[in-house]
């Protein structure tokens, strides 16, 4: 089996292949992490989805690689050694070819009677000038001053460990200025000990660059309304039931093994779900429904920005391992380790926005999933029962729903559904 530069979403062209995580003849079991892989969403964990050896490493630490380049060859099962003889000749022959940046990147220049390679890097090339404007600064130059001959300036190789990137990117600093004062690869401590130097000089680092995963999420939201016909419901739900057992279930708990709303609001999606599978799954030229159930849970990150894991096997967990796996997603977003299978294999969203005092969330589709749910915050407000009118603690709960893949019915049975399951709050354990 080749292992390849795994899609870690729509968006992702590329990724740097920041660290190998095992050696050649290592025994791997299926969800072993092989190797850390740089996106602009972070560093995730790259996953392997078989059992077998780690035969042979054909690619490079720190290099970037397109999606579906061979990586590494692995041993499995059904592999006899034609076969793997055949991949490595493969992978060698794949990864040796030049891309299609390589081949456009080398530019030749004639000077003085000799040829000299010149190699741009994105930061040193600069906006293409009209002939007016080149003509007109050819004409200036001449007029006050003889053309001076230059060597043209080297870029400078640039190479840092994917944490030393991150730090880079929150302080603004500009790798390319430590590089010159450091030998080898950079590390954190490197871009902190330059901002630091910087600002004991008085001189403020350069302006970070927009944050990559941001601007991917951009791309793809920018998508998501350009193809995707959106359609919206929403409904209030009296969680007061809810809350109340949940509260007596804590009160037995020792506080590491208390479960927050949070988890109760996704348990009662997923169980939602079941009744009403037609949300959960993907547009590919048709609806596509997934038995499998992994929501794409809402996490803030601490640099900023909203970033979506999926809670695999979400259909499999008891309330109890529902907050369990929701904890442990939330301790990976944050501490830069989610997998590539909690980057890829969103069947939903779910998005909750009421720790932020919003009362209504109308979120935008992920593509090429086909709902996002979304709840507000949980709110004291009248509700009648009866012919009697109370205070409540109600939550809004809101579907977004493509409506190439499902329609209003569709959003409206999966609300109702939703309302009942944390009625019986009992049955979500």
């Amino acid at each position: 089996m080749i292992y390849k530069m795994p899609s870690l979403g729509a968006d992702m062209e590329s990724g740097i292949l920041a660290q190998w995580k095992v050696k050649e003849g290592d025994t791997l079991k299926k969800g072993d992490v092989i190797a850390d892989i740089e996106t602009s969403k972070g560093v995730i964990e790259g996953e392997v989805y078989e059992d077998g050896t780690v035969e042979k490493i054909v690619a490079k630490e720190g290099i970037e690689y397109p999606v579906g380049t061979p990586l590494a060859v692995i041993r499995t099962e059904k592999d006899d050694d034609a076969t793997i003889q055949r991949e490595i000749e493969e992978a060698v022959s794949a990864l040796s070819a030049p891309s299609k940046k390589e081949e456009v990147a080398p530019q030749k220049e004639e000077e003085a009677g000799k040829t000299e390679s010149v190699f741009k890097t994105p930061a040193s090339e600069e906006t293409p000038k009209s002939a007016a404007e080149e003509l007109f600064g050819a004409i200036a130059k001449t007029e006050t001053e003889p053309e001076k001959k230059s060597e043209p300036e080297a870029p400078v190789r640039v190479r840092a460990t994917p944490l030393a990137k991150k730090r880079a990117r929150e302080l603004g600093v500009d790798l390319e200025e430590v590089a010159k004062k450091v030998h080898g690869k950079i590390s954190a401590k490197d871009v902190e000990a330059f901002a630091k130097e910087m600002a004991q000089k008085g001189s403020a680092p350069k302006a970070a660059k927009p944050d990559a995963m941001r601007m991917a999420i951009a791309a793809a939201m920018s998508r998501s309304n350009a193809e995707i016909p959106h359609y919206y419901l929403s409904t209030p739900i009296n969680m007061t039931r809810a809350l109340e057992w949940l509260r007596d279930l804590n009160a037995k708990r020792s506080i590491r093994e208390r479960i927050l709303p949070a988890a109760l609001l996704i348990r009662a999606v997923v169980k939602a779900l079941e009744a009403v599978p037609e949300l959960n799954g993907f547009w590919k030229d048709g609806p596509v429904v997934s038995h499998e159930i992994h929501p794409g849970i809402a996490i803030a990150r601490r640099e900023g920005g909203l970033i979506t894991p999926a809670l695999i096997d979400a259909q499999e967990k008891n309330l109890d391992e529902t907050m369990k796996a929701l904890t442990d997603l939330i301790e990976r977003t944050r501490g830069g380790k989610l997998t590539s299978s909690q980057m890829t294999r969103q069947t939903i969203t779910i998005t909750n926005l009421g720790d932020l005092g919003v009362e209504k969330v109308y979120g935008v589709i992920y593509p090429p999933q086909v709902a996002l749910v979304g709840f507000g915050r949980i709110m004291e407000r009248p509700w009648a029962e009866g012919d009697a009118i109370a205070v409540r603690k109600v939550v809004e709960a809101s579907i977004a729903g493509d409506h190439r893949a499902t329609d209003g019915r569709t959003g409206a049975l999966f609300l109702s559904k939703l309302d009942k399951v944390l009625q019986k709050p009992e049955e979500l354990l």
